[in-house]
């Protein structure tokens, strides 16, 4: 099982590029570098947590993503997941995660990713 966190700022937005397992192991490098940049003053308006390489995630991993938006809440930045995998969408969906970490962040936001959105009269678990 091995992470990577790649950290990019510019101005008030942070990007946290997430590669590879989010699991037990692991979890704590993505909370611990996204505990660092939102301690970070001034604070990130918005947190976003780019997971393009993201290859696996457990319930370890959920938990984490849910620990993120907590404190990213607490800070007042809006956390933002990008480039989800479908896998995950499917994670967020079966746990009923998927509205509390995603839909919030995706509703104001112009060309946000919504891969993880049903077409009218589709359900999202498949």
């Amino acid at each position: 099982m091995n992470l990577s966190v790649n950290v990019v700022t510019t101005g008030r937005t942070a990007r946290l590029q997430v590669r590879g397992d989010l699991v037990y192991e692991t979890v704590d490098a993505m909370v611990d570098a996204a505990d660092r940049l939102l301690g970070q003053q001034p604070t990130p308006a918005d947190l976003h947590l780019d997971l393009a390489a993201l290859e696996f995630c457990d319930s370890a991993g959920l938990s984490g993503l849910l620990l993120v938006h907590r404190r990213s809440h607490q800070a007042g930045a809006r956390l933002h997941l990008d480039n989800r995998p479908r896998f995950l969408d499917r994670i967020l969906d079966v746990t009923g995660t998927f509205e509390h970490l995603v839909a919030a962040s995706d509703a104001g936001t112009a060309g946000s990713d919504r891969r993880g959105r049903n077409a009218p009269g589709e359900t999202r678990v498949r």
